[in-house]
């Protein structure tokens, strides 16, 4: 008689255990959370998919009818590359970050139409086409001096065709732009041809200089020529008598501090040293 009594407590506490078990399972699965930064769009098996979306927090479902799709609303960057022709048939290499997020009202539509990799599927298919539409409006050197209106119809007309899908960017930024190595071969020619061409404008205008120089030189010499053959004529040839002297004077000056200078005196066959002591 016990030991029926203690099968029959057994088997009770078995059976709650499992309808505890059960309801668990069944709460469990009726429950999902939506986190800090997330919305979620709901699909039903009747109805589709919900047009309203879900915000954060802990929220019920109809088990097995329904199902939750998780979307990250937060700003996420996306990076990509594209090579690109110039108005002057040069390729550029342009690198093109963008910070992108849905629009949350349109999810379930984005849901509809995109599922949820819906950046990876449109960004990189519409950042090449701007990017190749605005490069070939310009030439490839003004690609740097025009970076800012550059950057600028990139950005505007990417903001537009990305709103077509459903989709916000909050900034659009070249971040790369590099030249094919033909043009940079081209770049560095060209350099060093203005280099040359610099250096041959110094070398002209030095001449130029020194010739103006020497007309200057030759002017100061014919005046000063001028003026003492006037001074001449007008006082006899004292002047440069008297300049002859001091010339001989400093002649013989220099001559008497060397020790390897000889003389013959007039009327004498004997050479005498100036200075014989040295």
């Amino acid at each position: 008689m016990g030991s029926q009594a203690a099968a029959s407590f057994l088997t009770n506490i078995a059976r709650a255990a499992f309808g505890l078990g059960l309801g668990a399972t069944v709460l469990n699965s009726s429950l999902y959370t939506v986190d800090g930064g997330q919305r979620a769009v709901l699909f039903d098996r009747f109805r589709g998919v919900i047009d309203d979306t879900v915000g954060e927090g802990t929220h019920f479902l109809i088990p097995w009818l329904q199902k939750p799709y998780i979307f990250d609303i937060r700003t996420r960057p996306h990076t990509f590359s594209s090579v690109s022709g110039t108005k002057d048939l040069q390729m550029v290499n342009l690198t093109l970050r963008v910070l992108s997020r849905p629009e949350v009202a349109r999810l379930p539509n984005i849901f509809k139409t995109l599922g949820l990799e819906y950046d990876e599927k449109v960004l990189p298919s519409i950042g090449n086409e701007v990017l190749k539409a605005v490069v070939a409006q310009f030439n490839a050197d003004q690609l740097l001096t025009e970076r800012p209106h550059v950057s600028a119809l990139v950005r505007d007309s990417l903001i537009r065709r990305a709103k077509d899908f459903n989709i916000v960017l909050d900034d659009v930024a070249i971040t790369h732009l590099s030249y094919g190595a033909e043009f940079s071969k081209a770049v560095e020619q060209k350099q060093v041809a203005q280099q040359e061409a610099e250096r041959s404008k110094f070398v002209v205008m030095k001449a130029e200089q020194e010739r103006r120089a020497a007309i200057i030189r030759a002017e100061g010499e014919s005046e000063a020529a001028r003026l003492i053959s006037e001074a001449t004529a007008a006082a006899g040839t004292g002047l440069i008598e008297l300049r002859k002297i001091e010339a001989s004077r400093e002649n013989a000056a220099t001559l008497s501090r060397s020790s390897n200078v000889w003389y013959l005196p007039k009327d004498n066959n004997l050479l005498l040293g100036m200075n014989p002591g040295r």
